[in-house]
């Protein structure tokens, strides 16, 4: 058993730390295809409702793209750079709708209580003690 653990340490071990090009690929291939669904989306107003709707599927897809990058981008991750983290940052919080400052600080809070019964709060998945639910109505 350890030693599969350490296998699968070398795998995920050259997707520790992020690559230039690697994450600047990510945002051309997640807001390019973005805008174009939305200019798209707006287009086909003049044909009908339901292939506006079928492109805002796609579209919701890649903004939600640009949600994953966003928020390794709170986390510091995405870029080598802590300020170039945070300037994508601010820019694809613009687009997912998401102010950046706020949400990497209510986003830290949460991983630093996340399952800490104790210090429940931000971004928490409602969970109950034994004794809350024996104690609940």
């Amino acid at each position: 058993m350890a030693t599969q653990k350490y296998k699968w340490q070398g795998i995920v071990s050259q997707y520790a730390y992020p690559e230039t090009w690697r994450s600047l690929w990510q945002v051309f291939n997640s807001v390019i295809p973005f805008f174009v669904m939305w200019y798209l989306m707006y287009r086909s107003l003049e044909i009908g409702y339901w292939l506006t709707l079928i492109l805002a599927v796609l579209a919701g897809g890649f903004m939600t793209r640009m949600f994953i990058i966003f928020h390794d981008c709170c986390h510091g991750s995405f870029l080598k750079s802590m300020k170039a983290n945070d300037r994508l940052g601010l820019v694809l919080g613009v687009l997912v709708l998401t102010p950046f400052y706020q949400w990497k600080h209510s986003h830290a809070i949460h991983h630093a209580t996340a399952a800490d019964l104790d210090r429940r709060g931000i971004g928490d998945v409602y969970t109950m003690t034994v004794e809350e639910y024996l104690a609940a109505p």
